[in-house]
């Protein structure tokens, strides 16, 4: 009997390389089976391992290290790079412990990675994650020129592109929500939102000029930068109600230019910013609607509570590094993409108004 598998197993040598897929044929079970029971990953029976790997050693199976989809973990860890606003957004942080919980499921740890850390060599990881990877970022262009397997949370809007995406539908998402203000009796929403070097800040304002031309609505937008402190969210708010001042005649605000109609609801794109407007807004008596494009504490603590979009931080980073490991272990194709699934919070601060 032994000889017979010798002899066989010569003339396999003889025909194809050894490969994965040989050994899940041999073996009885699918490629991603097999994979995940020589990496002690995924949810194999004890059972299915041994004969696995039984397999796998009377073939002579070896990973090929060349092949990055699937090659072996070499040292247990993955990167996760994050926008440096980390330390003052739940979001991100959110973001990071649904990375890491992932990770542990694998056994592998994580390296935390910002724009603020220069190398003068790529990171010891075996793969990385990179959360909303901003276009023109030294750091994050420098990353993904290693090599190494890359997954990003929303597309990166630079010249390279990563081998995996996780991204959600922000522009539809933003167009339930003024279909929303607009049944409550808002007409011209305003809209305060961050550059284009984000992915995510791109598709919401994207989002917010199709639905204006749609609907005939003259768009009113001020831009922030992708940081911005309370002080600069609030000043944008400031102009906007200057410039095309509220729904009621309110002391010290422009009237609005004719044909424009006035400002009557206002969405807040960046994390944090609907919580900082509120109190302006309820100074200046002004009978705006008011929205957020990221759902956190703040929004839902306010009062009143803040209308939202919850992008489920902690689920879209489990899903990035999911998405790694497929990568990595050959479960999953190059160039693969994923939608996240996000949500719309109505809350009280969008009820319709007299």
């Amino acid at each position: 009997m032994q000889a017979d598998e010798r002899a066989g197993r010569g003339a396999r040598a003889a025909e194809e390389p050894v490969t994965i897929l040989t050994v899940a044929r041999e073996a009885g079970v699918s490629k991603t089976t097999a994979s995940d029971a020589l990496r002690g990953s995924g949810r194999v029976s004890e059972h299915t391992r041994e004969a696995v790997a039984r397999v796998a050693e009377r073939l002579g199976y070896v990973p090929n290290g060349s092949a990055r989809h699937l090659r072996r973990a070499s040292t247990g860890t993955i990167g996760l790079h994050v926008p440096e606003v980390l330390t003052r957004s739940s979001y991100y942080m959110s973001f990071v412990f649904g990375v890491v919980e992932q990770a542990a499921r694998h056994d592998y740890d994580v390296t935390l990675i910002t724009s603020g850390q220069r190398r003068s060599r790529p990171p010891r990881v075996d793969g990385l994650v990179l959360g909303d990877p901003l276009g023109g970022d030294p750091v994050v262009e420098s990353l993904m020129a290693t090599g190494l397997p890359t997954v990003s949370c929303e597309r990166f809007p630079g010249s390279r592109q990563p081998d995996g995406v996780v991204w959600s539908e922000h522009a539809a998402m933003l167009a339930r929500l003024l279909d929303h203000l607009r049944e409550s009796g808002a007409a011209r929403p305003a809209l305060i939102v961050a550059g284009d070097e984000s992915d995510w800040a791109g598709s919401v304002h994207r989002g917010y000029l199709e639905w204006c031309a749609a609907h005939g609505v003259v768009p009113l937008v001020r831009r922030v930068s992708f940081d911005a402190s309370g002080d600069e969210v609030r000043a944008a708010a400031r102009a906007l109600l200057d410039t095309a001042g509220p729904g009621t005649a309110t002391p010290g605000l422009r009237e609005s230019r004719e044909g424009d109609g006035p400002l009557d609801a206002l969405v807040c794109a960046p994390a944090g910013a609907a919580a900082e407007v509120a109190p302006l807004l309820r100074e200046a008596g002004a009978n705006v609607l008011l929205a957020s494009c990221v759902d956190n504490a703040a929004t839902r603590q306010s009062d009143p509570p803040i209308t939202a979009i919850d992008l489920r931080p902690k689920e879209a980073g489990a899903s990035c590094a999911e998405l790694l490991f497929e990568l990595l272990s050959g479960a999953a194709p190059m160039g693969t993409e994923r939608v996240h699934p996000i949500e719309l919070n109505l809350r009280a601060s969008t009820r319709p108004r007299p």
